[in-house]
């Protein structure tokens, strides 16, 4: 038995040795373990990135400079949204983007001046979704109520104009008128008086492609009339008929300038800086645009001139953005570009140097403030007609009355045919 016991101690001893060796191995691959899980870094989640289109409107050469400027400022403050922009001729955008829509490419942002086409075949997002509440509240509220159907915010303003009518002052001294005509007799008599002195054209009238829709809009309201009344087109009306007879007799008579169809109003800006035209109805920014280009030119303003004895109207224009639903639309990103965007500062940077009106109304105090004639004009803003932006067959109804200006100035329609055409056409488009 002694010899018993005295085999087994060394037995004992290793096993112990064994269990001392195994438990001190497993305190080490814990102490690894946990080693190892400390010192390697956790993955950290992808990062997001968001992609914007942004098609804009080029209305002059400074806008495509400002516009490069802010997205690279946007960008380098937020390197995690990439705006692809392209600024295009108002001439080219609407195939531009219409390029991109078919390709089922479409803009994340567009600058445009139609939107309810899109939104009622389904393409927009609604901006209530997008905007932030500190933007909607600084924008205009009469001009976002235009932008909604429905209740939908379809379209938010960016920027807007009025329109009224300038003159070469010099060439008015010439012709012995002494203020801007107010009611069409007196408009047809100042371009006979212009016209007699022989150095220029009376009137600029506007038919080509791009502003055939306002040359109407001025003699329609100015007539007492309008497109749309009582959710009907009323394109054909007496009043509008008439005013558009006024604008062929002008043009019969040789008043206007002699290529109403073919030079566009910024062409009729610089031929009226030039000495060679006496009057033209534009926007308020020919007072930032033309004077840079003729700096001696002496210029005045006055209203639209109206029908004898209809009360004085004013016309305004305002553009929107609209944002199509695209397979990458990142709401967050585009709520940062757009408070980017309407930022004070750079916003008002923008509509100074393009000489529109601004559409928010924080830009519109300080503006307002400085200057008396912002101050009209903004006031005027809000009480202006506009054109039937929320018709959503008004895409289609524009374009076909681009193509009305030859056939009624060189005789092969009258008036009362070119706008019983153009009312069936809207008709049979809006199906009323």
């Amino acid at each position: 038995m002694e010899g018993f016991v005295l085999l087994m101690q060394p037995m004992a001893r290793k096993l112990r040795r064994f269990v001392a060796v195994a438990a001190a191995l497993l305190v080490m691959f814990t102490l690894a373990s946990c080693m190892k899980s400390d010192s390697e870094p956790v993955p950290s989640p992808k990062e997001k990135r968001a992609l914007i289109r942004f098609v804009a409107a080029e209305y002059s050469s400074e806008t495509k400079p400002i516009l490069e400027k802010l997205v690279k400022e946007f960008e380098l403050k937020n390197p995690l949204i990439h705006v692809e922009l392209q600024v295009a001729n108002w001439d080219i955008l609407d195939g531009i983007y219409t390029t991109m829509i078919s390709k089922n490419q479409p803009p994340d942002l567009l600058n445009t001046n139609v939107y309810a086409h899109f939104a009622k075949d389904g393409l927009l997002n609604d901006f209530k979704d997008i905007i932030s509440p500190e933007l909607e509240s600084k924008l205009q509220p009469n001009l976002l109520n235009m932008d909604q159907m429905n209740g939908t915010q379809y379209a938010i303003p960016y920027v807007a104009t009025i329109r009224q009518l300038y003159y070469n002052k010099e060439l008015f001294k010439k012709a012995g008128i002494a203020a801007p005509p107010r009611t069409w007799s007196e408009l047809m008599e100042d371009a006979r008086k212009i016209k007699a002195t022989g150095a220029a054209s009376g009137f600029g009238v506007d038919l080509t492609d791009n502003e055939t829709q306002a040359s109407l809009s001025y003699v329609f309201y100015g007539s007492g009339g309008t497109w749309i009344k009582g959710g009907q087109w009323t394109i054909n009306s007496p009043d509008n008929v008439e005013g558009l007879t006024f604008l062929k007799e002008l043009f019969d008579k040789g008043l206007t300038d002699p290529e109403p169809t073919v030079t566009t109003r910024d062409e009729k800006q610089r031929i009226l800086g030039n000495g060679e035209l006496g009057m033209m109805i534009s926007g308020n920014y020919f007072a930032s645009v033309v004077p840079k280009e003729f700096p001696d030119l002496k210029w005045g303003v006055g209203p639209i001139p109206v029908k004898d004895g209809e009360p004085p109207i004013t016309f305004g224009v305002h553009d929107v953005l609209v944002s199509f639903r695209t397979d990458h639309t990142d709401k967050e990103a585009l709520a940062k570009f757009l408070d980017f965007l309407y930022d004070d500062s750079s916003y008002e940077e923008m509509v100074k140097r393009e000489g529109f009106l601004p559409v928010t109304t924080t830009v519109g105090e300080q503006l307002a403030g400085r200057d008396e004639g912002m101050k009209q004009n903004l006031k005027a803003l809000s009480k202006a007609k506009f054109y039937p932006v929320q018709e959503p067959s008004w895409q289609a109804v524009l374009d076909y009355a681009r193509k009305m200006g030859d056939a009624v100035l060189y005789g092969h329609t009258s008036p009362q045919q070119a706008l019983d055409l153009l009312q069936q056409f809207a008709e049979s488009k809006s199906g009323r």
